[in-house]
């Protein structure tokens, strides 16, 4: 067996998916390859100085310019004729979907040849459980609390794929953990793409979602067999994967497993909460032809 380009020993939370995405990732890009990361779960685990776990050359930057960074990677290696070598961002959802947005847009307008993957465990973990653009409706978080007033996050999670879409990304993907095959296969089709590509990789958190640590790869497929995410692929445009789900499950299956919803199964208005997720479940099988 090849050793994993992200070695153990990190300091990732019992349980974590982010270092598992990480690894198959990386495992999919070979060693062939130059990483940037923005401050994140990722950065202050990975990297406690003096130690390291990436075998790969890895550059921290700030929350907000890790594409700015990738992209000077890029335009360097071309001066120099080295453009065999592959480039990711890896990066959270905090960064991706909110402090960093504005650099993603440019580095996908000006048509870099960089692989943006978002680890996407959808609220600001490393901080202590803050709301983020991908945060899913009425999931609770430390600054969207739950209480008389409040059942949680208010907004529905941003669609940032379509968002690359729009850009004219040519190959855009979401991934699971939970399918480390339909996972790599996707990186390695990122990386040939001609121009950016962005993957989107759902990573559950332990400590923000709250649930049992042996639960991981159990909450990352749930959340496909409910159909809350549909695992596609666009290339130039246009839908051309979706991984069917063989048996379409109640939302309430995935929901009822976290701390994060759990006031859904108590408060007034709970259940009518429930039916509008169940409601965004069902759009998406039918949008994306989910179940057969």
């Amino acid at each position: 067996m090849e050793e994993s380009l992200f070695a153990p020993g990190h300091r990732a939370c019992a349980g974590c998916g982010m270092p598992t995405a990480i690894k198959l990732v990386l495992d999919a890009a070979g060693p062939n390859t130059i990483v940037a990361s923005p401050t994140g779960c990722l950065e202050v685990t990975s990297t406690p100085f003096p130690e390291s776990s990436w075998r790969v050359p890895w550059v921290h930057s700030l929350f907000e310019n890790a594409a700015a960074v990738a992209s000077g990677v890029e335009l360097a290696l071309k001066r120099f004729k080295k453009e065999d070598i592959n480039i990711l961002v890896i990066g959270g959802d905090g960064s991706t979907f909110d402090i960093g947005f504005g650099a993603i847009s440019g580095m996908f307008d000006r048509g870099h040849r960089i692989t943006y993957v978002c680890y996407d465990n959808e609220a600001y973990m490393n901080t202590g459980v803050q709301r983020s653009g991908s945060t899913p409706f009425c999931a609770k978080t430390t600054t969207t609390p739950t209480g008389k007033l409040s059942l949680g996050n208010p907004r529905p999670k941003k669609d940032m794929p379509a968002i690359a879409v729009a850009h004219r990304v040519p190959y855009v993907a979401t991934a699971s953990i939970a399918y480390p095959v339909d996972l790599r296969r996707k990186v390695e089709r990122s990386l040939s793409a001609e121009g950016p590509a962005y993957i989107q990789v759902n990573a559950p958190c332990i400590t923000g979602w709250n649930y049992e640590a042996g639960d991981t790869i159990e909450q990352a497929r749930l959340v496909v067999e409910t159909c809350l995410l549909p695992l596609i692929e666009y290339v130039d445009g246009v839908l051309v994967g979706v991984k069917k789900v063989r048996r379409k499950r109640p939302v309430e299956d995935y929901l009822k497993t976290q701390g994060r919803y759990r006031h859904l199964f108590k408060a007034e208005g709970g259940a009518e909460v429930i039916a509008q997720i169940q409601a965004m479940a069902d759009a998406n099988a039918e949008k994306f032809g989910l179940v057969d």
